[in-house]
């Protein structure tokens, strides 16, 4: 009897296991068995995009089945980190998140997602300092202790553009403004693309966006950088001083992008991931395309990933609460 009741309750083990799989419970051993989408929560075009198309094409040529990257703009890019934090967590449905989305909860009060909570951090695939950028036919600021001396003189009359409301590059503003004891003149523009072309116009004096929006400019004298807040020198730029070099010390403010996966994917789905994702940042082109856009990014475990987004949501989310953005 005791023979058969275990007999018995094998094939019950047996049988849900079964059932398990028939109703298509994600085996981590047969992934990825069809194509992966990656979901970009901005429109098109923009940096997310520069810097996750090209991954995603490697990604799906190493594993063999094909990324589709898919915009879903809106509110800041909480509609599509939304929609990611709620897909099955199975590795075929990711989120292209940037710095932006740290501190989301913060400047978006009906945001449903949150990055720490809702994501297990895959990788980061791209860093780009934000860089101080002035036109020098309409300020007279050869470097930044001349641009903070000029912001002195005449508080509140310089007019500095940002790629919009709750944007690291507003946040780097408001830092700057609080760090050096002045007042500028906030601009907020739809996208860095934008603030650029006024700003190459002569329609506002500064502005603040990641370096790569501005290296071609700097580097033919159309525009002056003033400051990279890295930790060293962009040899994009090399001319152009850190802000530490330039008086500011310990300003440092990076737009970031990296890959999530919902919170409960398995593990051995999350290495197969990075692993693809660390062979595709060491591609040539791929460097090629980064450099060009003044970005880097070393290989790093998930967990080192992980302690960075930690440190990242912490030090944005506060600043956001300090300084109360307004996101319309």
């Amino acid at each position: 009897m005791k023979i058969a009741r275990l007999d018995i309750s094998r094939r019950v083990a047996l049988g849900g296991l079964l059932t398990s799989v028939a109703v298509g419970q994600p085996r981590a051993a047969d992934f990825p068995d069809h194509p992966m989408k990656w979901l970009v929560p901005f429109p098109p075009g923009g940096s997310n995009d520069t810097f996750a198309r090209p991954i995603a094409a490697h990604v799906g040529t190493r594993l063999g089945q094909p990324v589709i990257v898919e915009n879903r703009g809106g509110a800041g890019g909480t509609i599509g980190g939304s929609v990611a934090a709620r897909a099955r967590p199975d590795g075929y449905t990711l989120l292209v998140g940037n710095t932006g989305l740290t501190y989301a909860p913060v400047a978006y009060p009906d945001a449903d997602f949150d990055l720490l909570r809702d994501f297990a951090p895959l990788s980061l695939i791209a860093r780009v300092p934000v860089a101080l950028v002035v036109n020098p036919s309409v300020i007279d600021a050869k470097d930044l202790a001349g641009f903070l001396a000029a912001a002195r003189k005449a508080p509140g009359t310089i007019n500095i553009g940002s790629s919009g409301l709750g944007t690291i590059p507003h946040l780097a503003i408001e830092l700057l403004q609080q760090r050096a004891g002045i007042q500028l003149n906030h601009v907020p523009y739809r996208g860095g693309g934008e603030g650029l072309r006024d700003l190459v116009a002569g329609q506002i004096q500064a502005i603040f966006v990641p370096l790569g929006v501005v290296v071609s400019y700097v580097q033919s004298g159309r525009l002056r950088g003033l400051a990279v807040a890295a930790a060293e020198r962009e040899p994009a730029v090399p001319a152009v001083p850190t802000f530490a070099e330039a008086g500011l010390p310990d300003f440092r403010v990076s737009s970031w992008y990296g890959l999530f996966a919902p919170k409960a994917t398995p593990a051995p789905v999350l290495d197969t991931l990075h692993g693809a994702i660390q062979a595709a940042l060491a591609e040539d082109d791929i460097k090629r395309i980064w450099a060009d856009q003044g970005a880097r990014v070393t290989a790093e475990s998930r967990q080192a990933f992980a302690d960075f987004l930690k440190v990242e949501s912490e030090r944005w989310s506060a600043v956001a609460r300090r300084v109360g953005i307004p996101t319309e």
